[in-house]
């Protein structure tokens, strides 16, 4: 709103010129959904604890039952903080950024249906893995299916490390997308087992596809670096600053020890538009290394779960995900946040080296 309002009065007023750069757009986009975290964040607090929207805890896994009724469902904080952001701050007639805000809202919509399941209907389970998994796919398949229609986008694949090599999926990108944000959407999920061990490594993320975006919207960069370009996906860039914002707001209440969990309407919403924004940047092979936490804590659920099965009982890890792995090993959970916190960063840096290494 305040992109439309007072650009268009830079012609009279030449200082409101500056709202056409997107990365001052994306930086107060950043600030914005920072300052309404902080400020909503211990109303939003008390709102989930006067309506007993508290977390159940597993008594199977290592000792966490201090955290038993903490408040869940923090994720509307985060939902609430950048969609007003972006409402705010980022082009509203940018298509790439109605998707994109699309997917976010969707994928925290069927978060919300499975929590409010968990703490209003009392059952442990909330939606089925069948009607969850359903839910994730129509969403996805609605985005994707506007976006492959697009007559700027194109169903080539962009390999890290070969700039020369671009394999077109045609159809089968279709359901390679929604592999992609189906697939980040439950990693982000299955990671969210810590205090702020999810929503660290998101904000490294996202900060990392802020730059992929921009880079992928500006002709000139993308071209002297040799990446895909999509006329107008620069504009998400203000999305992925929003996201940045509200993660870091988050962060501020659910750093160890937890005031709030984001519960599934945080993780699904955030590893929904994590991979979609990867998608809408033609990087969803290099989302494995920037989602490099989440893709361990997945494949290590996925290895623990076929070996099992295999050896009739037998497992690789003390326990799935990885982090329950360490904890069971002894390693205070203060420091395994901040140690899978330092490999985000770590895996962040190794994939922004490959706009240079083509």
């Amino acid at each position: 709103m305040i992109y439309h309002l007072l650009y268009p009065l830079s012609a009279e007023v030449g200082a409101f010129n500056v709202f056409r750069y997107i990365t001052f757009r994306s930086i107060w986009a950043l600030l914005t959904a920072l300052i309404i975290s902080i400020l909503f964040g211990p109303m939003m607090i008390r709102w989930l604890k006067r309506l007993k929207f508290g977390q159940y805890i597993r008594e199977d896994g290592p000792a966490h039952q201090q955290k038993q009724g903490t408040p869940t469902m923090g994720g509307l904080m985060i939902l609430f903080s950048v969609l007003l952001s972006c409402l705010l701050w980022a082009d509203l007639t940018n298509h790439y950024v109605l998707l994109t805000m699309f997917v976010f809202a969707g994928f925290g919509a069927v978060g919300f249906a499975d929590d409010y399941i968990k703490v209003v209907k009392k059952r442990n389970l909330g939606l089925s893995s069948k009607a969850k998994f359903i839910s994730q796919i129509l969403v996805a398949s609605a985005a994707i299916a506007v976006l492959i229609h697009e007559p700027n986008y194109s169903t080539m694949l962009s390999v890290p490390f070969f700039k020369n090599w671009l394999p077109n999926l045609g159809w089968f990108y279709l359901p390679f997308a929604l592999l992609v944000l189906v697939g980040s959407s439950n990693a982000v999920n299955l990671t969210d087992g810590l205090d702020g061990l999810a929503i660290g490594p998101m904000v490294v993320a996202m900060a990392c596809f802020a730059i992929f975006t921009y880079v992928s919207g500006h002709t000139g960069i993308a071209q002297y670096l040799s990446v895909p370009t999509l006329p107008g996906i620069g504009e998400v860039t203000v999305f992925c600053g929003a996201m940045v914002g509200a993660g870091l707001g988050f962060l501020w209440f659910n750093a160890y020890p937890a005031q709030v969990f984001m519960g599934d309407t945080g993780s699904l919403a955030l590893g929904g538009a994590l991979g979609f924004v990867a998608v809408l940047a033609k990087q969803e092979l290099l989302l494995v290394i920037v989602g490099g936490v989440f893709v361990f804590e997945t494949l290590s659920v996925i290895i623990q779960v076929g070996y099992f099965r295999m050896t009739g009982g037998k497992r690789i890890f003390r326990m799935a995900p990885l982090h329950h792995h360490f904890e069971l090993k002894g390693i205070p959970e203060s420091k395994i946040i901040i140690r899978f916190w330092i490999f985000s960063i770590l895996m962040a840096l190794m994939a922004l080296s490959t706009l240079k290494l083509r």
